[in-house]
């Protein structure tokens, strides 16, 4: 059972990962006056920008990771893909919200889909795969198309290779990369939704509405908010999203992303036990963004108010929009509805994240052109860099 326990503010909170979500999370908490430490390979990360400490290490320094530990009152995660012997270090020392059996659970596909299915959750038709004829076993079960996935560290669409038509599964297999992989059936769906869910200590939940979710290369582009879905089907996901929390013994925050079929049915994509990228919108559109949600339920306090103050839309910012040279920000923070966040990486490269607008409208679709009129704002000429500093210079 899950411990009770309540961390107030002046409470050192431990942040395993230290990109973007736990930047906005690091945010959130320094707000309501926690502390935030952070660890992960790298140094001068996003998340390490902002907290009180940042510790540079590998995730199986058992020493690091214990000394760590130490020195926090609860670890929770900004990425899910962490050694669960690195957890077990930790919780030898502090609170680890979510456990580490749900990080387990949902780094790893197959485990996941099976949980889905054990519980009796609706997902997509799925069978492991392990070598090149297991693979056309499961093509002669679920036929064509489908998709076939890495079972684990797979994000932002890498490691999915779709399968259109009959094709040798030797080489289909040689070319994947020969690693244990999930075959799953291609899902025809009408909307890609999405819904952030918290659950606290004493088994309360708050889910935000719905999101509906663009994608662009396998890579999340635009989130509109809320989802143009009807009523009913709104309160089904939520109500789903829900159920997998508590099967999980969740105690943090959960996005449970979801395939809209044309009949009104619901399946399950994928599950992320974190803050998501589809819930950035709530940082500058919620009562209570996902990221205070997160510190309010890995704390023990009551979760916060989910409600929306305005249809929004938020449209992420990837390094490609560098390939020029730097982005026109004037151009787009000269627009009244439009909020900018970027993630303080020092590198852009194509398709990675490095920040997201945030627009505003009466309308969602008035909030999607606005983010949209915004992105492409930065692609217009700007002042030289070097003027732009002088400029800077002269009026501090």
């Amino acid at each position: 059972m899950p411990s009770h326990r309540i961390y107030l503010p002046g409470s050192t909170i431990g942040v395993m990962g230290g990109g973007q979500l736990g930047r906005m999370f690091a945010i959130a908490a320094r707000r309501m006056g926690y502390r935030v430490h952070t660890f992960s390979p790298q140094e001068d990360t996003p998340t390490g920008q902002l907290a009180d400490l940042e510790v540079a290490a590998r995730y199986d320094d058992a020493e690091k990771v214990r000394e760590f530990a130490r020195g926090i009152d609860v670890l929770t995660f900004e990425f899910e893909n962490v050694p669960t012997q690195t957890v077990e270090w930790a919780a030898e020392f502090c609170e680890v919200r979510p456990s580490a059996n749900v990080l387990h659970i949902c780094q790893h596909r197959l485990r996941e889909k099976q949980f889905l299915a054990g519980a009796g959750l609706p997902l997509p038709r799925f069978m492991p795969v392990a070598n090149a004829d297991e693979l056309g076993e499961a093509l002669q079960h679920l036929g064509t198309p489908a998709v076939l996935k890495t079972a684990a560290f797979g994000y932002d669409g890498k490691g999915q290779r779709k399968i259109e038509r009959r094709e040798d599964p030797a080489k289909v297999w040689e070319s994947f990369g020969g690693s244990h992989a999930v075959l799953e059936q291609f899902v025809d769906f009408e909307k890609e939704v999405s819904v952030i869910v918290a659950r606290g200590v004493d088994g309360r939940m708050a889910a935000y509405p719905v999101c509906e979710n663009l994608h662009r290369n396998h890579i999340l582009d635009v989130t509109v908010v809320p989802a143009g879905i009807p009523a009913e089907v709104d309160m089904q996901a939520r109500v789903l999203a829900g159920e997998v929390a508590e099967k999980l013994d969740l105690v943090g925050l959960l996005a449970v992303e979801m395939f809209l079929l044309k009949d009104g049915a619901l399946l399950i994509n994928e599950l992320a036990p974190r803050p998501h990228n589809s819930g950035h919108f709530s940082f500058d559109a919620s009562v209570t963004s996902q990221f205070e949600q997160q510190l309010r339920a890995v704390c023990g306090l009551p979760l916060g108010s989910t409600e929306s103050l305005r249809p929004a839309a938020m449209a992420n910012l990837l390094g490609d929009l560098w390939a020029k040279g730097e982005p026109n920000w004037a151009a787009a923070a000269a627009m009244p509805h439009v909020k900018i966040h970027l993630y303080g990486k020092a590198e852009p490269r194509s398709g990675r994240k490095m920040g997201h607008l945030v627009a505003f409208g009466n309308s969602t679709e008035e909030a999607m052109h606005r983010a949209l009129e915004a992105r492409a704002a930065l692609l217009k000429t700007a002042a030289p860099a070097a003027k732009r500093r002088a400029t800077a210079k002269s009026t501090r």
